[in-house]
């Protein structure tokens, strides 16, 4: 049987994932990046034992096409989650590795 801050830990890695597959390809432009980010962090926040989202898009990834828009890449999120799980806390992390060439998910 999980411990209370295993499945904590659980819920965690499940809001990262579905944070990077659900919004990863989005449309984005340097106009909507802050709109974007917001989108992003109310979507995760409704689901189950969330306590905080922070999300982040880092502009300077961002390459604007020719109609005005690029598309989100993964090495562009920055995300923390915080949740809690009857009362056992953990905190987790999306971000861009540069060594990896990979955004990596962890516990923090």
């Amino acid at each position: 049987m999980p411990t209370n801050k295993e499945i904590a830990a659980f819920e965690a890695g499940i809001k990262l994932g579905v944070l990077y597959h659900q919004f990863v390809g989005s449309p984005v432009s340097s106009k909507t990046a802050d709109s974007l980010e917001r989108a992003i962090k109310e979507s995760i926040s409704l689901q189950p034992y969330v306590r905080s989202v922070d999300v982040r898009i880092d502009r300077r990834m961002l390459v604007e096409n020719a109609f005005g828009y690029g598309e989100l890449e993964g090495r562009m999120i920055f995300a923390e989650v915080e949740i809690d799980y009857r009362g056992e806390t953990v905190r987790a992390r999306l971000e861009y590795d540069p060594d990896k060439n990979y955004p990596l998910m962890k516990l923090i």
